[in-house]
């Protein structure tokens, strides 16, 4: 069994974990932290969870995870950084669901996040977890860093175009809308419900914190430098991440690119590109680790891409433990839910 253990587990993201982890074949979960809830069984938190065995919540202070073979970090930025380290020194494999390990210049993680970075020497080091892209990479990674919700859905589209030179890479248009769990299972008033019901905004426009991660990554990852504008908004719906991608084709039929986007993606599990009559929606992806992907051309040689996935699932804690799995030697899809609510 895989010993295992999750720091801050009383978040969205750290639910999901708990009850996909809880299911799971190899994994022995030994801890889950949090500060807030130390001393409470998970199910007083997550009344979800009861008839599961479980740990207690444990302070993060208190915590023994020196023997951990794994730990998951579902905590705000700026957490990991302080806490990896030692656990990386004794060998311990960390997944961190926050930002502090995907950028690996750390004044563009300074200037974006509002702090010096604290673990610069592992910046380099970190894997960047998009699954479908760094496969080979992760039996050997020691510390990987889950990539962000929004740039799962817009790299999943985009990588595959950028890489074969099928697109322009400039003025990309990225105008995407998530679900309320994104902003975190915290009080702010944009959350609230008279605030986010029947209603619709826009946000970050002065400069989302995914905007660098998903340049830096669509470069490092296609070859190719793009030029992306990114608009994200807030919709009243509890979970889901929906990518809308405008395009400028270099030459191909937008039939071509479809079928060049179902070929690149047809032995992964979890990727499906849907047909030109089928509608790419939240509701189909819902609860599980999938992404629905469309390509549907435009006129003037213009091309739009949708892409949808769980912002919690795939987005966070499900990519999460799909990389656990692949660090790990299981199979990829182990305990990951692959059909949509």
């Amino acid at each position: 069994m895989i010993r295992t253990a999750i720091i801050g587990a009383s978040g969205y993201t750290g639910f999901e974990l708990m009850r996909m982890l809880s299911y799971h074949p190899r994994v022995e979960l030994v801890a889950v932290t949090s500060d807030q809830f130390a001393g409470r069984h998970p199910s007083e938190c997550f009344p979800a969870l009861k008839g599961r065995t479980l740990p207690f919540f444990q302070a993060h202070a208190d915590a023994r995870l020196e023997n951990c073979d794994a730990v998951f970090f579902a905590t705000p930025h700026g957490t990991a950084m302080h806490l990896a380290p030692d656990l990386l020194k004794c060998g311990v494999r960390v997944i961190d669901l926050s930002a502090d390990f995907r950028l690996p210049d750390p004044d563009l993680w300074k200037e974006y996040y509002g702090q010096e970075h604290q673990a610069k020497a592992w910046l380099k080091n970190a894997v960047y977890g998009l699954t479908e892209y760094v496969r080979e990479s992760l039996p050997q990674a020691q510390l990987v860093a889950n990539p962000g919700c929004y740039p799962t859905a817009v790299q999943i589209g985009l990588l595959p175009l950028l890489r074969e030179g099928l697109i322009e890479n400039q003025h990309i248009i990225v105008d995407a809308k998530s679900g309320i769990s994104g902003a975190g299972r915290v009080l702010r008033q944009q959350s609230l419900f008279c605030e986010a019901n029947e209603s619709m905004n826009a946000y970050g426009l002065s400069g989302h914190r995914h905007h660098p991660e998903m340049l830096t990554h669509l470069k490092r990852l296609s070859g190719s430098s793009c030029q992306l504008h990114f608009v994200p908004h807030l919709v009243p719906m509890n979970r889901g991440i929906y990518a809308t991608i405008y395009v400028q084709m270099a030459s191909s039929e937008g039939a071509i690119v479809r079928e060049f986007l179902q070929a690149q993606y047809e032995d992964e599990p979890f990727v499906v590109i849907m047909a030109q009559d089928q509608t790419v929606s939240i509701q189909s992806v819902r609860g599980s680790n999938m992404v629905h992907l469309g390509c549907y051309g435009l006129a003037g040689g213009m091309a739009v891409i949708l892409v949808a996935l769980d912002n919690l699932i795939k987005g966070a804690a499900g990519q999460a433990i799909q990389n656990f799995n692949l660090m790990f030697g299981c199979d990829e899809t182990t305990g990951l839910p692959m059909i949509g609510l």
